[in-house]
């Protein structure tokens, strides 16, 4: 069991965030593969799943080591609802952070040279992790990506819904159940292992998860100790809340937009939606054919079909030509998002 003690101070220092990210959430998703008994909320999901994840995605279960604490994907990329976005974060995590990150890992014998390559920023061996990690997102988590948020977004009101309108105990009274009791000024979890947490004035964020389950687990800033930790905490706990979420994950989102614009001007679309995820002003020509491998020439004939057909505007700002997604463009990557 673990243990989080609240002063006043954190009481006042408790939100409520909309997830823990499309990286961690689909390195759950695989750990959740690979798990027994996870019950028949998942059953249906499984059995999509199974089969279609190649052997590329071995290198991700590498991360999960059978015995002690496995890599925080959360930590080194981010919370971005953005799968690219995430892959970018991932790549530029600092030695520091790595370093952090993998000294309690207990890696089997085969896996510990390759580990110790990532530790030391070998950018082939992190080319590999974000291969993997795109290629279990597009099976096991892009499919249901948009009900998925959904879901998170809807469970994210109840936990507003609840601190407007009874506070921090109400809000408490709502997470409690089989894996978290509230026993005022303490929150217990359910957890293999015991540990005493006590926030000290920094607040907790509380995120609701989907493909997390058996525990809720509480997470650190490991390089910013004032930061203030989060809170996964499992959504899914019977049959009915998962009715819904596995229609139709037959095909990807990002496999449908493929067929539907071809290959380059699907990537440049959602190159341009982490552009557009990160408050940035739109991303250039040259950025863009750096990014994705291809002549500047080849982008600016994509981005003006893509301009005449809504997805995508452009201005000139200098002598450089930014590109930015629509609100159309937003709406046919994530039909879930209701961005019209």
């Amino acid at each position: 069991m673990k243990r989080i003690h609240f002063t006043g101070q954190d009481l006042m220092r408790i939100r409520v965030a909309g997830t823990i990210g499309t990286a961690a959430e689909t390195l759950d998703s695989l750990k959740l593969l690979h798990a027994a008994g996870v019950g028949l909320g998942f059953r249906r999901w499984q059995v999509s799943v199974r089969g279609r994840l190649d052997e590329q995605v071995g290198l991700l279960l590498a991360l999960l080591p059978p015995q002690g604490p496995a890599v925080d994907v959360w930590s080194l990329a981010g919370d971005s609802v953005c799968i690219e976005e995430a892959v970018d974060r991932l790549l530029g995590a600092s030695r520091e952070l790595l370093r952090v990150e993998f000294e309690n890992i207990r890696f089997r014998p085969a896996h510990r040279a390759w580990a110790r390559n990532l530790v030391d920023g070998d950018r082939e061996a992190w080319l590999q992790v974000a291969a993997a990690l795109r290629a279990c997102h597009g099976v096991a988590v892009a499919p249901y990506w948009g009900r998925v948020r959904s879901h998170l977004a809807e469970v994210r009101g109840t936990y507003a819904n609840a601190m407007a309108e009874g506070g921090v105990d109400q809000l408490m009274n709502t997470l409690s159940g089989p894996m978290l009791r509230w026993r005022p000024p303490v929150l217990e979890l359910d957890h293999p292992h015991q540990a005493d947490v006590h926030l000290n004035g920094r607040g907790l964020v509380i995120a609701p998860t989907l493909f997390s389950i058996g525990h809720a687990e509480l997470m650190h800033p490991m390089l910013d100790p004032a930061a203030a930790p989060v809170l996964a905490v499992p959504t899914v706990t019977d049959v009915l809340v998962s009715s819904t979420l596995w229609d139709g994950g037959g095909a990807s989102t990002g496999q449908a937009l493929v067929e539907l614009l071809g290959r380059t001007r699907a990537a440049i679309l959602e190159a341009l939606a982490v552009g557009r995820s990160t408050a940035a002003p739109g991303r250039s020509t040259t950025d863009l054919a750096r990014r994705l491998s291809i002549a500047p020439a080849t982008v600016s004939h994509h981005t003006s079909v893509l301009r005449n057909s809504g997805l995508v505007t452009t201005r000139r700002d200098g002598k450089a030509v930014l590109h930015t997604v629509t609100s159309m463009g937003m709406a046919l990557l994530d039909p879930g998002s209701h961005a019209l």
